[in-house]
């Protein structure tokens, strides 16, 4: 069973080894600090079977909310962790008070993309070479959820 908390700053090492393994452009324990020390910010973290497996970030201001990044560690994907992630963030942001959730997801990620469609997150635009790769850069799709659905 997939096992999901909320979690503060002094989650941001633990936080940050995560992020390590599953992102190619992984944030260090200190930027998670500094997010997770912000107004409107939070993190929950994914645990399944007692071992850690990922976490979503997301802030909330005013009425529109934002997914900053969502890590599943390799060797845990395609078990649910990330969409009982999404799921749980979804309700958080609405439970704030969110109308709108947006995200940016690379355009060479389609099964973060698809996840995204499932929950009903739309297109609502691109940014040219926004993520680094090693063969060069990707676009992003900005993603939106309506919330008032």
């Amino acid at each position: 069973m997939i096992v999901i908390d909320p979690v503060g700053a002094e989650a941001a090492p633990a936080l940050a080894a995560l992020h390590r393994t599953a992102l190619d452009e992984p944030w260090s324990a200190a930027e998670i600090d500094v997010l997770l020390s912000s107004p409107g910010v939070y993190a929950l973290s994914a645990s399944l079977g007692g071992q850690a497996t990922g976490f979503i970030l997301c802030r909330v201001a005013a009425d529109e909310a934002e997914v900053l990044t969502l890590a599943v560690t390799p060797a845990m994907r395609r078990r649910g962790v990330a969409t009982a992630l999404l799921d749980r963030a979804i309700a958080a942001a609405l439970a704030a008070g969110a109308r709108a959730l947006f995200l940016e997801v690379a355009t060479d990620n389609p099964a973060a993309e698809a996840l995204y469609r499932s929950r009903g997150f739309v297109e609502v635009g691109r940014r040219p070479g926004y993520f680094s790769r090693p063969g060069g850069a990707v676009a992003a799709l900005i993603m939106r959820l309506d919330l008032n659905r």
